[in-house]
């Protein structure tokens, strides 16, 4: 099948979430609850369950976890030279530098399901629960003078990380849910990709912005075209399995988060920029995604 094929129905049920919000008067109060839902019990749910299910090594873990930090390290790096080279206002730069980096898990996951079934969808998991304490990090330390939060205490308290290490835990320890508690596991994950998606369409928004083309410019680049080069290098540097390196692919091109907003809101940023920036940055990479995917194919190839 396409990879076309592949990725589009995902990228309808954005369409979907933007039409229920914007047009079909589904309110915003409707969408933040069900964004709750999704961030503090399904997807948890399906992260834990997703690396529980799956045989992992020590060695295996630890060459993710490398690749992971190689391939966020490199998105904060190239975010960080659009200070010396377009000298952005401090706030804009600190609220827009988070979307070089930081990722949409729903879309990657649903991605993965569908690029590689079950095994693909628990390397993505496992991706993005060591990639989520390194992002928040460097995007709450970028907005700190804004608000004085402390990063440290945002990470412990994130569900995604918590679910990622009791999964891992859970994992190596040779653990077994009861056969009621993991049906219940499972369908609370399975309905969490497509609530997922269906919100991050619903935050889709056009206003903000004037006068930062430059910068968004950057940061875009820097998230859908830079870091997916990074992940091949990465991959191709550690000798990573045909299906780690494109799910690393996938990660590093997915779009930056829709709670990039939510975050730059609670800590004094520009909303509106980052809001805007998401957006056209989730709309581009449903053409960047299918292209990158078909690259790696072509040179695994």
């Amino acid at each position: 099948m396409s990879v076309v094929l592949l990725v589009l129905p995902d990228f309808l049920l954005v369409a979907l979430g933007w039409l229920l919000h914007h047009r079909l008067a589904f309110t915003r109060e409707f969408f933040a609850g069900m964004e709750r839902l999704v961030y503090f019990v399904l997807f948890p749910a399906l992260l834990f369950q997703s690396i529980l299910r799956t045989p992992i090594s020590a060695a295996t873990a630890a060459d993710l976890l490398l690749a992971t930090a190689l391939v966020c390290g490199a998105g904060m790096v190239l975010a960080w030279l659009a200070k010396p080279l377009l000298r952005p206002a401090l706030l804009a730069y600190a609220s827009t530098a988070q979307c070089a980096y930081r990722f949409n898990t729903y879309i990657g996951l649903a991605l993965a399901a569908n690029l590689a079934g079950p095994a693909g969808q628990t390397l993505m998991a496992l991706i993005v629960g060591f990639a989520v304490p390194l992002v928040n990090v460097a995007a709450v330390h970028a907005l700190a003078r804004q608000s004085g939060a402390r990063p440290l205490r945002e990470i412990v308290r994130n569900p995604l990380v918590l679910a990622t290490l009791a999964g891992l835990a859970a994992n190596l320890a040779g653990l077994q849910l009861p056969g009621p508690v993991d049906t219940v596991m499972a369908r609370l994950g399975a309905a969490a990709v497509a609530l997922g998606i269906l919100c991050v369409g619903a935050n889709l928004t056009w206003q903000g912005g004037r006068g930062q083309a430059g910068l968004m410019a950057w940061m875009t680049a820097v998230k859908l075209l830079w870091l997916p080069l990074a992940a091949l290098a990465v991959g191709h540097l550690l000798a990573l399995d045909a299906l780690t390196r494109q799910m690393l692919l996938l990660f590093a091109a997915l779009p930056p988060a829709s709670s990039a907003y939510v975050l730059a809101m609670r800590m004094g940023g520009d909303g509106r920029l980052v809001a805007l920036q998401v957006s056209l940055a989730t709309v581009i990479s449903a053409a960047t995604i299918p292209l990158w995917l078909a690259a790696a194919a072509w040179l695994a190839g």
